[in-house]
């Protein structure tokens, strides 16, 4: 069992700068192929500063973070399950700028009679000058092995 206690934790926040070769690359990857995403020039003339952060950008940002809760809590990895992502904007960053991000554990639950537990993690994603830039929110589901996986 997940022990409810880390509902609250502040994890230790982290800053991560924001490099225009990892947006290009994130871009490439998706297909992206519009100027102002791409195109430094295309987007200061669409009135950007630099390249614009793509909305689902910041979740890979936010793996970058050196505090893995849940390996430290003993959890296997080869158990855990991504249910859900959401994020909630109050501006769009761009590329060159320093991101800081402070999770904090929101809510543990179980379903299926404690075979699935929940871990409900929130992130305010905040720039240099600690204005905010967005939330983010993130469900994983954690499966308990059933006997017949316990004994392989």
């Amino acid at each position: 069992m997940i022990d409810r206690s880390i509902v609250g934790v502040r994890q230790q926040p982290f800053s991560v700068t924001v490099e225009r070769g990892r947006l290009r690359f994130f871009n490439r990857v998706l297909g992206v192929t519009d100027g102002v995403f791409v195109d430094p020039d295309a987007a200061r003339a669409a009135g950007h500063p630099d390249l614009p952060v793509p909305p689902t950008f910041l979740f890979g940002l936010e793996l970058d973070s050196p505090d893995d809760l849940l390996t430290t809590m003993g959890i296997d990895l080869s158990h855990v399950l991504h249910v859900e992502q959401g994020f909630t904007y109050h501006r769009t960053a761009h590329a060159g700028e320093r991101l800081t991000f402070a999770p904090v554990i929101t809510d543990v639950y179980a379903r299926q009679g404690g075979a699935l537990e929940f871990v409900v993690r929130d992130t305010a994603v905040t720039d240099a000058a600690d204005e905010p830039v967005a939330d983010l929110h993130q469900v994983i589901a954690v499966r308990r092995p059933g006997p017949d996986e316990e004994a392989a």
